[in-house]
């Protein structure tokens, strides 16, 4: 089981990604061990995530968030957060 996920910086930026173990992944970003982009926020929080069965699934989704402009990664939050 692979996730996608999103989280909410303290300044309002998103950040879109995927792994296949989220609460190692969470923990690696608090302990600024994850992604670069993430180090340069003081907080964040888990705001999304989706469930894929494979790698190759959460790959192509991620990249497909990623490729929204925020205000639609905003409706997908409400729409399906």
């Amino acid at each position: 089981m692979y996730f996608v996920y999103i989280v909410r910086t303290d300044r309002g930026t998103l950040y879109t990604g995927q792994t296949n173990n989220l609460e190692n992944r969470m923990k690696m970003h608090r302990s600024g061990k994850g992604a670069k982009y993430l180090r340069a926020f003081k907080s964040f929080e888990l705001v999304y995530m989706e469930e894929c069965q494979t790698l190759t699934e959460a790959l192509k989704r991620e990249a497909e968030i990623k490729k929204l402009p925020k205000s639609k990664k905003e409706l997908l939050l409400v729409e399906l957060g």
